[in-house]
């Protein structure tokens, strides 16, 4: 378990408990793999009766919600009235003050964009009866457990969505080492000014949210949306809801869903519980992510199907219902944004959560994701940024120049560990045809590969050597002399005229599987 120093980080204003996103995380356990058991805790959930389920279980998905409003709003392009529900949309969404004049660098600011999704708990807007049916109560808390980046290309040919663990340690501004989940309610807190009204407050969370992320990333945050439950809720039922396939049924008191298994479609209330559970999940969190993801997925293969682009009344419906439950950025053009993505298809939208190394704890005991470090993160989001390099024109490939055999002088080097093993190469090469010249071992005995290496003008003997021991590596060199090669036997050689062990493959960075929105395969 690894220990953090905090000794030289900045001291922290402590947060009241309603705004305080930290408090209320079960102790857990998980492995590498991303599987934890349930610990006991404040807010873990865990209490007697349905009431304490659903304070425990109030931690609300954003990535459905979210991309579903935004998603919506991209069939405006779809149709010829685009114009005017685009009209209706920038009359009816809130806009806010989101993008910070600093802190936010990186690769960005192009035709390109990337926009940072979040998620908010407030119930504001809910009713007592619209509360109940939610299976949660009012919350004056300001959580925002899930959050996505999403990068849509220049030619909007593709959309990647990247989801960020609540629990993801990272660097605050001005805060030091936390939870990602607390930067926005940092902001929200202290970053406004004691006199600050609700909507500077909610500016200001926005704004250390997006600092943060755009360090963690490498990334230019060109825009931002946030919504809330009830909008989740009301989109949802307006869409017709959405089909989603479980490996096993389902049933949790915490967050009310209660589903077979198989293939089925969800809306409203269960569809909010679907992406709101996380216990009795076998990964905890890391299943609800990948519930968000396929809820996604399942709403943008039901927004480009015929029964909604076809349908001018159900577009009216859902633009209005998606522009009154976000809160967008002062600079985000809804209408442009739908033309940029009019190319996308279900297949072209690809899920995935951001690198991650494992479960760890911090100085206080608490349960943190362990992130790979800056550089690989920053490499994989520019990866993600980067844009196709172009296909090059299929060539024919000559076949390469070889000799015959016994045209070939060979040195062989022992560099395997495995005693007498040039001895024996150098024989069976002989009976191959072949001149061995000398044998030896090589300057180590840990070689790997196989390696065989030839002076300048001399890669027809390679090839022809190369040609007996398959998957042998080539390479011109200046140690052979001129008409003679050098074979330099590793770990992985297994005998002339047998190919060589394959290596395993490198470990990749440990993250969530790719999955695209045409993926209906079942899930936890």
């Amino acid at each position: 378990m690894s220990t953090f120093d905090r000794g030289n980080e900045p001291q922290r204003p402590p947060l009241p408990a309603r705004l305080d996103p930290r408090l209320g995380t079960p102790r857990t356990s998980r492995s590498r793999d991303g599987r934890r058991g349930q610990g006991s805790g404040r807010g873990s959930g865990r209490g007697s009766g349905q009431g304490a389920g659903r304070s425990g279980g109030t931690r609300i998905a954003i990535t459905a919600r979210a991309v579903a409003g935004l998603v919506t709003v991209c069939v405006l392009a779809a149709s010829g009235w685009g114009w005017y529900l685009g009209r209706v949309a920038d009359a009816s969404v809130n806009r806010t003050d989101a993008i910070p004049t600093e802190g936010n660098d990186g690769i960005g600011g192009g035709e390109a964009m990337n926009l940072l999704l979040v998620g908010n708990d407030s119930r504001a807007s809910a009713t007592p009866d619209q509360l109940d049916e939610l299976n949660t109560t009012a919350n004056e808390g300001i959580n925002t457990d899930t959050m996505i980046l999403v990068h849509v290309p220049a030619d909007g040919s593709k959309a990647s969505f990247v989801s960020f663990p609540r629990d993801s340690y990272v660097e605050i501004p001005g805060y030091g080492m936390d939870k990602l989940n607390a930067a926005y309610a940092y902001g929200y807190q202290n970053e406004a000014g004691d006199e600050a009204t609700d909507a500077e407050r909610q500016a200001s969370g926005a704004q250390l949210l997006i600092r943060t992320i755009s360090s963690l990333t490498g990334l230019q945050i060109d825009h931002y949306a946030e919504v809330d439950l009830l909008g989740f809720f009301n989109l949802s039922s307006v869409v017709g809801g959405v089909e989603v396939n479980l490996c096993e049924p389902v049933q949790d008191a915490y967050s009310g869903v209660n589903l077979p298994a198989g293939v089925q479609t969800i809306e409203g209330e269960q569809a909010l519980a679907f992406v709101r559970q996380r216990h009795g999940l076998p990964r905890g969190d890391f299943d609800r992510i990948i519930r968000q993801q396929v809820f996604i997925g399942g709403m943008i293969r039901k927004l480009l199907s015929d029964n909604v682009l076809f349908d001018l009344g159900k577009q009216r419906q859902l633009v209005e219902a998606a522009a009154n439950s976000l809160t967008v950025d002062r600079s985000l053009d809804l209408l442009g944004l739908a033309g940029q993505m009019q190319a996308v298809t279900a297949g072209t939208v690809d899920f995935q959560t951001i690198p991650y190394i494992g479960d760890d704890e911090d100085d206080q005991g608490r349960y943190i994701l362990r992130l790979e470090d800056e550089d690989t993160l920053q490499e994989f989001f520019a990866n993600l940024s980067a844009d196709p390099e172009p296909q090059p024109e299929p060539t024919e490939t000559a076949a390469p120049e070889t000799v015959a055999p016994a045209e070939v002088s060979v040195n062989v080097y022992n560099g395997s560990g495995v005693s007498g093993l040039a001895a024996s190469t150098a024989s069976e090469l002989q009976a191959q045809g072949f001149t061995v010249a000398s044998t030896a071992n090589a300057d180590s005995n840990e070689y790997t590969a196989t390696e065989i290496r030839y002076a300048a003008g001399d890669q027809a003997l390679a090839n022809t050597l190369a040609a007996t021991i398959p998957g042998a590596t080539t390479a011109e060199a200046g140690e052979p002399t001129p008409g003679t090669v050098d074979l330099v036997l590793g770990s992985n050689f297994n005998g002339v005229g047998q190919a060589v062990t394959t290596p395993e493959p490198t470990e990749t960075v440990e993250g969530e599987d790719t999955r695209t929105a045409a993926d209906t395969t079942c899930i936890n």
